[in-house]
Formats: structure tokens, C-alpha cells, sequence
């Protein structure tokens, strides 16, 4: 009703990536290269849980979950940064290609997020109960986890996505960021956004807060039960077990909370947190769980070598 006479656009002009305009080829490159490992990576990690009966425990079904969405993750945000990188018309995204974007950008982040939290309980059950835990955590129970993870990141999504382009956009078309995410996005509202901007801090606020709550609460008892073990290799093993998880929780939770709790941030540092959020984590995420997983590592090894052997000479 204010902007009686302006009609909606019809697509977006991402604004890329700082820094990147001098170098353009040089950027593109470490992208790509960044997006193979990330891509090679996760995929190796999905086979080798999927092909391999000793990695049957809940734990690396979950991984296997986390993987497919860490490389999809990647795939929503990094090719369009590097086809901007190419040409002026790579950064041009549709306004329905833009909302898609958003929408399976927060569909797979909070999901990410919800499989972190019933990963933290696992290892909870496993550490604190573990004459339980094989009853407990059966193959029904991870499935029904696992999907409930899936279905609530949709609904999360859905309603941001649909919060943000209920509102009119008749100008201008520049999104001052490298892809279409909420606080960019909103910036060019033809509207008041700010009730989008009391649900941006109350929904992912709260969302966020609570999981990461029910996880520390989780170690909180993991770390009691922990401590209450005889021997030092027994110790030691139960901790191994956790602390990949605790490295990419904290990896998954500190870009977030500098980019939504400042929805009005701009500037060369903002997209910076998104970038490691994006790119880098989804990449570092295969490496820190072979690394500091014995069983991954032997199973790899077995893939990889099965691999070699059946290659034709």
C-alpha cells in the first residue's frame, strides 16, 4: 500500500565476493579447489559408511547424514560465487532463484543444526548408558531421528522464506552479499522489516540457543561420566569419540551468531563469517572426523584399497 505505483522485481545482482574483483582467475581457482575437496571429501565419507558393515552404530549414520548435507550446503552457495567470478551475468540470480536459494541454504544449515543436537545425544547414551544404548538407539529410533531432523529444518525454512519475500522488492536489485540470505536480502524490502528482523533474532535466537543448550547439557553428563572411568585408555577412548563432534559444533556455531545477531551489519568483514560457514567448514568437517577416528580411517583405507584392486590395469 506505500508503493502504490512500483511493480516487484524480477531478479537480484549479487554483489560476490570482497576482495575477489583484482584477482578474479586466482579466486576462482582456489574455489574450485576448495569445492573438490569439500565435494571428494564428504563423498568418500558417505561411501565409506554406507559400503562398510563395521560403521553400522548410530554414530556414522548420523555422519553419513552430516556429510550429504555438508556437501549440498556447498553446492547451494559455491558454484553461483564462482560462475560471478567468470562473468557479470553469473552474479544475476532470478527473484524465485533467489528464494530458493535462501530456502535450501537454512533448510540444510538448520538441519544441520538439529543433527548436531541428536548427535550430542547419542554419544549421551552411549557414554552414560551403555547397556542401554543398543535398545535404545536401534535402527528404527535413528531412521525416526534422523527424518525428524530433515522435517523440522523444512518447516524452520519455510517459514523464513516465506517471512522474507511476502514483503514487496521494487528496487533496487543489488544484494550486497556473495548469496541470497536473510539479512541482505531484506535490506532492499520496499517495506518496514522490522518484524522480520524480531523473527530473525527469536526464531534462529531461540532455535540456536536451545540446541546448543541440549548439547552442552549433554557433555556436561558425557564429561561426568567420563571422569568417573578407572583407566586412563578407557578415558582417553570416550573422549576421542567426542571431541570431532565438539570441533564442528563450535565451527558450526560461531559464524552464525555474528551474522544474525547483527542483521543490519555491512561492510568488507560482514560476508566473512558466511564464508567460513559455507565454504571452509564443509570442507574441514571429513577431514576432522577421519582424523580423529580410528575406525573411519581403517574402513577408508579398505574402500580405498578395494577400490585400487578392482581398477581395471
Amino acid at each position: 500500500t506505500e508503493y502504490p505505483n512500483q511493480t516487484m522485481v524480477s531478479y537480484f545482482c549479487l554483489g560476490g565476493l570482497t576482495y575477489t574483483a583484482e584477482h578474479p582467475t586466482l579466486f576462482f581457482l582456489l574455489l574450485l579447489l576448495i569445492y573438490s575437496i569439500t565435494m571428494t571429501g564428504n563423498l568418500l565419507i558417505l561411501l565409506t559408511v554406507g559400503s562398510d558393515p563395521h560403521l553400522c552404530s548410530p554414530m556414522y549414520h548420523f555422519l553419513g547424514h552430516l556429510s550429504f548435507l555438508d556437501a549440498c550446503l556447498s553446492t547451494v552457495t559455491v558454484p553461483k560465487v564462482m560462475a560471478g567470478l567468470l562473468t557479470l551475468d553469473g552474479r544475476v540470480i532470478s527473484f524465485e532463484g533467489c528464494a530458493v536459494q535462501l530456502y535450501c541454504f537454512h533448510f540444510l544449515g538448520s538441519t544441520e543444526c538439529f543433527l548436531y543436537t541428536v548427535m550430542a545425544y547419542d554419544r549421551y547414551l552411549a557414554i552414560c548408558q551403555p547397556l542401554q544404548y543398543p535398545v535404545t538407539m536401534n535402527r528404527q529410533m535413528c531412521a525416526g531421528l534422523a527424518g525428524i531432523t530433515w522435517a523440522i529444518g523444512a518447516v524452520h525454512s519455510a517459514i523464513h522464506t516465506s517471512l522474507t519475500f511476502r514483503l514487496l522488492y521494487c528496487g533496487p536489485h543489488h544484494i550486497a552479499y556473495f548469496f541470497c540470505d536473510i539479512p541482505p536480502v531484506l535490506k532492499l524490502a520496499c517495506a518496514d522489516t522490522t518484524i522480520n528482523e524480531i523473527v530473525i533474532l527469536a526464531n534462529i535466537g531461540i532455535v540456536g540457543a536451545g540446541c546448543l543448550v541440549l548439547i552442552v547439557i549433554s557433555y556436561v553428563f558425557i564429561v561426568a561420566a567420563v571422569l568417573e572411568i578407572r583407566t586412563a585408555k578407557g578415558r582417553q577412548r570416550a573422549f576421542s569419540t567426542c571431541t570431532a563432534h565438539l570441533t564442528v559444533v563450535l565451527l558450526y556455531y560461531m559464524p552464525p551468531v555474528c551474522i544474525y545477531l547483527q542483521p543490519r551489519s555491512s561492510g568488507a568483514g560482514a560476508g566473512a563469517p558466511a564464508v567460513f560457514n559455507t565454504m571452509v567448514t564443509p570442507m574441514l568437517n571429513p577431514f576432522i572426523y577421519t582424523l580423529r577416528n580410528k575406525e573411519v580411517k581403517r574402513a577408508l583405507r579398505r574402500l580405498l584399497c578395494q577400490g585400487f584392486l578392482e581398477s581395471p590395469p
